[in-house]
Protein backbone atom coordinates (compact mmCIF):
# COMPACT_ATOMS: atom_id res chain seq x y z
CA UNK A 1 0.00 0.00 0.00
CA UNK A 2 1.32 3.51 -1.21
CA UNK A 3 0.34 6.77 0.15
CA UNK A 4 0.78 10.21 -0.11
CA UNK A 5 0.51 13.41 1.86
CA UNK A 6 -0.36 16.66 0.30
CA UNK A 7 2.49 18.97 -0.20
CA UNK A 8 2.79 21.77 3.23
CA UNK A 9 5.00 24.83 2.28
CA UNK A 10 7.03 25.39 5.65
CA UNK A 11 8.89 28.59 6.22
CA UNK A 12 12.17 27.01 6.91
CA UNK A 13 14.92 27.04 4.40
CA UNK A 14 15.74 23.11 3.14
CA UNK A 15 18.45 22.50 5.39
CA UNK A 16 16.70 24.10 8.67
CA UNK A 17 13.48 21.55 8.00
CA UNK A 18 15.97 18.67 7.44
CA UNK A 19 17.73 19.49 11.00
CA UNK A 20 14.27 19.60 12.73
CA UNK A 21 13.33 15.97 11.45
CA UNK A 22 16.63 14.41 11.49
CA UNK A 23 16.63 14.77 15.43
CA UNK A 24 14.16 12.82 16.43
CA UNK A 25 12.77 13.99 19.68
CA UNK A 26 11.10 17.09 17.07
CA UNK A 27 8.51 14.10 15.97
CA UNK A 28 7.04 14.59 19.77
CA UNK A 29 5.73 17.99 18.34
CA UNK A 30 3.84 17.00 15.05
CA UNK A 31 2.71 13.85 16.16
CA UNK A 32 -1.41 13.89 16.44
CA UNK A 33 -2.58 15.18 20.25
CA UNK A 34 -4.01 11.48 20.41
CA UNK A 35 -0.30 10.29 20.87
CA UNK A 36 -0.11 8.48 23.89
CA UNK A 37 3.30 7.21 24.18
CA UNK A 38 6.53 8.69 22.59
CA UNK A 39 10.25 7.68 23.21
CA UNK A 40 13.48 8.14 21.41
CA UNK A 41 16.26 5.39 21.79
CA UNK A 42 19.64 6.52 19.32
CA UNK A 43 18.72 6.36 15.63
CA UNK A 44 14.88 5.44 16.42
CA UNK A 45 11.64 6.76 18.14
CA UNK A 46 8.70 4.69 19.42
CA UNK A 47 5.31 6.32 19.42
CA UNK A 48 2.12 5.00 19.82
CA UNK A 49 -2.01 6.44 19.26
CA UNK A 50 -4.75 6.27 20.64
CA UNK A 51 -6.21 2.81 19.47
CA UNK A 52 -3.19 1.77 17.88
CA UNK A 53 -0.49 -0.40 18.06
CA UNK A 54 2.76 1.15 19.09
CA UNK A 55 5.26 1.75 16.49
CA UNK A 56 8.91 2.24 16.52
CA UNK A 57 10.43 3.73 13.69
CA UNK A 58 14.20 3.93 12.73
CA UNK A 59 16.11 5.97 9.84
CA UNK A 60 16.71 3.50 7.04
CA UNK A 61 18.19 6.38 4.86
CA UNK A 62 19.06 10.35 5.34
CA UNK A 63 19.91 12.11 2.35
CA UNK A 64 21.19 15.67 2.53
CA UNK A 65 18.81 17.44 2.34
CA UNK A 66 15.86 16.40 0.64
CA UNK A 67 15.04 13.06 1.65
CA UNK A 68 14.38 11.53 5.27
CA UNK A 69 13.37 7.77 4.84
CA UNK A 70 12.19 5.60 8.15
CA UNK A 71 11.91 2.23 8.54
CA UNK A 72 9.40 0.02 10.65
CA UNK A 73 12.07 -2.01 13.17
CA UNK A 74 9.16 -4.68 13.08
CA UNK A 75 9.33 -7.67 10.49
CA UNK A 76 5.82 -8.00 11.10
CA UNK A 77 4.30 -4.92 8.86
CA UNK A 78 7.66 -3.89 6.77
CA UNK A 79 6.99 -0.25 6.26
CA UNK A 80 8.45 2.80 5.78
CA UNK A 81 7.60 6.82 6.10
CA UNK A 82 9.35 8.91 3.54
CA UNK A 83 9.55 12.59 4.03
CA UNK A 84 10.58 14.64 0.45
CA UNK A 85 12.09 17.93 1.41
CA UNK A 86 12.75 20.55 -1.64
CA UNK A 87 13.84 24.12 -1.50
CA UNK A 88 11.62 26.84 -2.42
CA UNK A 89 13.77 29.63 -1.76
CA UNK A 90 16.55 30.29 1.49
CA UNK A 91 13.78 30.71 3.61
CA UNK A 92 11.19 28.13 2.30
CA UNK A 93 10.79 24.38 1.83
CA UNK A 94 7.74 22.33 0.66
CA UNK A 95 8.01 18.87 1.86
CA UNK A 96 5.54 15.71 1.23
CA UNK A 97 5.00 12.89 3.20
CA UNK A 98 5.35 9.47 1.81
CA UNK A 99 4.14 5.69 3.38
CA UNK A 100 4.74 2.51 1.39
CA UNK A 101 4.19 -1.04 3.09
CA UNK A 102 3.65 -4.69 2.50
CA UNK A 103 0.41 -4.62 4.01
CA UNK A 104 -2.20 -7.77 3.25
CA UNK A 105 -5.44 -6.49 1.48
CA UNK A 106 -7.80 -6.58 4.79
CA UNK A 107 -5.43 -4.54 6.78
CA UNK A 108 -4.99 -2.05 3.97
CA UNK A 109 -8.29 -0.95 3.64
CA UNK A 110 -8.98 -0.86 7.71
CA UNK A 111 -5.68 1.14 7.64
CA UNK A 112 -5.78 3.45 4.53
CA UNK A 113 -7.57 6.22 6.51
CA UNK A 114 -5.99 6.22 9.76
CA UNK A 115 -2.75 6.34 7.78
CA UNK A 116 -3.56 8.89 5.51
CA UNK A 117 -5.07 10.87 8.36
CA UNK A 118 -1.27 10.44 9.98
CA UNK A 119 0.20 11.62 6.54
CA UNK A 120 -1.84 14.74 6.23
CA UNK A 121 -1.73 15.70 10.09
CA UNK A 122 1.93 15.29 10.11
CA UNK A 123 2.95 17.66 7.36
CA UNK A 124 0.36 20.21 8.25
CA UNK A 125 1.93 20.07 11.88
CA UNK A 126 5.36 20.99 10.14
CA UNK A 127 4.28 23.77 8.89
CA UNK A 128 2.30 25.33 11.28
CA UNK A 129 4.66 24.79 14.53
CA UNK A 130 7.96 23.88 12.59
CA UNK A 131 6.99 27.98 11.41
CA UNK A 132 6.42 29.19 14.81
CA UNK A 133 9.79 27.86 15.99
Amino acid sequence: MNLESKKTTVQKSQKELYSYLTDLENFKSILPDSLEEFSVSGDSFKFQLKGMPAIRLAFDTKQEFDLIKLKATSDTFPIYLICKIDAISDTQSETQLFFEGEINAMMAMMLKKPLQNLLDGLVGKMGEFITSQ
